[in-house]
């Protein structure tokens, strides 16, 4: 059953509708969605789990791709350019394989319709195991985190997701979930033998991910006749973060050709 997304919306133009990946959420893009704002409309979604969006006790691509279809018809959108990266990539594209109607084109940013080994779940157990009573400032969440999550970047970004409220901290993302459904998060899209998106689908990598790789074409080509994929040199998995620039430019002929 779909949940009602949270979603924050700016800019004036044509609809573009972003889904963000695994411990994101729509705030993520607002840098990049700024830039755009005098072409595009965009809807920054919280995925459910994630953000200001509900809590449930399941999260497969399925769940998601109802979310978001039913937040495109709540809000009356039609020739939706559709975005997702990471996570939010899969969500996308399994909306564009089994219910295209409202979708002009789908952008999926560093991410292949495949199944992908976990690099999350010790992530998601030391931030479970975190004795949130005792954390009073981000710094000291941070310093806990140093050895589950060495990457000063990653920890970062997931620190955005704990918050204080009346000076006691908790988890906008709902954990439990995250690591029990983990597998049918990196797992396989849920599409039907014989699905194809015929519109345009255009990949954007980084150059130093190796989440795209050569072995994954014949299957994008299957999938999406109509693809293109641009690799953002000095980008990663995060290249919108990464290599803003480049990314920028990548991102804005990808919404149009």
């Amino acid at each position: 059953m779909a949940v009602p997304l949270h979603v924050e919306s700016v800019g004036a133009g044509p609809p573009v509708v972003v889904l963000h990946g695994l411990f994101g959420s729509g705030r993520n893009w607002l840098t990049v969605a700024r830039a755009l704002a005098d072409r595009y409309r965009f809807h920054l979604v919280d995925l459910r789990n994630h953000g200001a969006s509900p809590h449930t006790a399941s999260m497969t691509y399925l769940d998601m791709l109802e979310d978001v279809r039913a937040l495109v018809e709540q809000i009356g959108l039609q020739q939706v350019r559709l975005v997702g990266h990471s996570m939010g990539g899969k969500a996308a594209m399994s909306l564009a394989l089994n219910d295209p109607r409202a979708l002009e084109r789908v952008v999926a940013v560093d991410i292949a319709p495949i199944a992908y080994s976990d690099r999350f779940i010790d992530m998601i157990t030391a931030m479970r195991a975190l004795d949130l009573n005792h954390v009073t400032r981000r710094a000291m969440a941070d310093r806990l985190l140093t050895e589950a999550i060495p990457e000063q970047a990653v920890r970062l970004f997931v620190l955005q997701n704990l918050v204080f409220v009346d000076g006691h901290a908790h988890w906008r993302l709902n954990l439990a979930t995250l690591a029990r459904e983990l597998p049918a998060i990196l797992g396989p899209l849920p599409i039907a033998a014989g699905a194809r998106f015929e519109r345009p689908v255009r990949f954007i990598r980084g150059e130093r991910s190796d989440r795209i790789t050569a072995a994954d074409q014949p299957l994008i080509a299957a999938l999406f006749p109509d693809h293109r994929i641009d690799t953002i040199i000095g980008g990663g998995h995060w290249p919108h973060a990464e290599a803003p620039a480049a990314f920028l430019a990548a991102f804005a002929r990808a919404l149009l050709d």
